[in-house]
């Protein structure tokens, strides 16, 4: 797969990318905190918003003012 931002990637790609279950990529998508797209009965996540995603909910550990 290219690190275009254009790509597009299917739940079973996106877990494997993000290294989390499909039963927890699922959850993020029911609760909206992961930009997706429904087509038809299919779901389907561009790569460069996921890259912006993971970017902007970074984790700060608590009292130190650093990222984890």
């Amino acid at each position: 797969m290219d690190d275009k931002s254009g790509d597009v990637l299917t739940i079973e790609e996106l877990a494997a990318y993000l290294k989390i279950p499909k039963s927890t990529l699922y959850k993020l998508v029911r609760e909206g905190k992961i930009p997706s797209q429904k087509i038809g009965r299919h779901w389907r996540f561009r790569k460069g918003a996921i890259d912006h995603w993971l970017e902007e909910t970074r984790a700060i550990v608590p009292g130190s003012g650093e990222e984890r």
